[in-house]
């Protein structure tokens, strides 16, 4: 390939079709025909000898090519946007859209105080919410259109804090710690196991359900068992905390959830939540996000409302719950699988 020659009006296009995934809906982005878009990804593919995109039910799957110079194409596009594009960002005056990716769970806490702050102060601003099957969105933000992940995420924290403190290299991703909880037992409230103190013995010997936001039928309290010498049956595996809570509220299954979760299941006038008989580790709820990104005009303030939303739906949405644990570092700062 001759880059002297290339057109870069391509490489806009290849990057609305990479984030998109839809020759249609990246033509109606760029307010192009979508011909238009098939015969710009034709002259790139000429350009670069590779077919780029491959059809793929309903749109279009990436070649491993097009994935490996798409991070580098999105960041270039990106720098030049930063560069003409004037910086300030005025919420009022706004007229634009951010993704965001979470767990239904997470999803019913924080976006219902998220938009009433934007209806208030940005009213021209739009979400998007795609859902979060995976404890580790680093390759979620770097390969789709994405401007924040949130969840519990302690293993990519953990290697994104690592990667902050090494010498002499820009950390790719930013993070911000939004609130903290702990795991719970949820069962029915006429449940054999509700009038009692919950020991280990009856907790191992109880029927259980799991839910695990990747699928994968194995979780922390399954670990934390299995350091004790101890097992459980689990009898279901979902994958939202809205169905456990309306399975375990009419059933004999015992279920494990973060306690700030318990607001989202719509079920607490029918459960009742007991400690649990054994240690887990602590649940933070992080907001991760990819450094270069954070250049678009606006993600600024998103991540502020993201963090002010935090602070409400804990304190007003679930009853007894603890305050959440907010903290004040600069975005960005250093921050000390299945659910459960």
């Amino acid at each position: 390939m001759n880059f002297r020659t290339l057109d870069l009006n391509l490489l806009r296009v290849f990057d609305e079709v990479m984030a998109e995934r839809n020759l249609t809906r990246a033509a109606a982005k760029l307010a192009m025909t979508q011909p238009a878009v098939s015969n710009a990804l034709k002259r790139l593919r000429d350009a670069l000898g590779d077919e780029l995109v491959v059809r793929s039910g309903y749109g279009v799957e990436p070649t491993p090519v097009a994935l490996s110079i798409w991070p580098a194409v999105r960041d270039a596009l990106g720098q030049l946007r930063a560069t003409f594009t004037p910086s300030t960002f005025v919420p009022a005056e706004a007229n634009t859209h951010f993704t965001l990716a979470m767990a239904d769970a997470t999803a019913s806490l924080l976006i219902p105080p998220l938009i009433a702050i934007i209806e208030r102060e940005a009213p021209g601003v739009s979400l998007r919410v795609l859902p979060l099957t995976t404890r580790d969105p680093r390759q979620m933000l770097t390969t789709q259109d994405v401007d924040v992940a949130v969840g519990h995420f302690p293993a990519a924290i953990a290697a994104v804090s690592i990667e902050e403190i090494q010498p002499d290299t820009a950390p790719t991703f930013g993070h911000r710690r939004l609130y903290s909880s702990h795991y719970a037992c949820v069962m029915r409230r006429d449940h054999p196991l509700a009038g009692t103190e919950l020991t280990l013995d009856a907790y191992c010997a109880a029927h259980h359900l799991l839910v695990s936001v990747s699928g994968r039928p194995y979780g922390h309290v399954d670990e934390t068992l299995a350091a004790l010498g101890r097992t459980r049956r689990i009898v279901l595996t979902v994958n939202q905390f809205f169905t456990a809570g309306i399975v375990v509220a009419n059933s004999d299954l015992l279920t494990v959830l973060p306690r700030h979760f318990l607001a989202s299941t719509g079920t607490t006038d029918k459960v009742a939540v007991r400690a649990l008989p054994m240690e887990l580790p602590r649940v933070d709820v992080e907001a991760l996000w990819l450094r270069r990104r954070a250049r678009r005009s606006g993600h600024d303030w998103l991540r502020a409302s993201i963090v002010r939303a935090a602070a409400s739906p804990l304190r007003e949405r679930t009853p007894g719950a603890s305050p959440p644990l907010l903290h004040s570092e600069p975005d960005g700062g250093n921050h000390a699988a299945p659910l459960a």
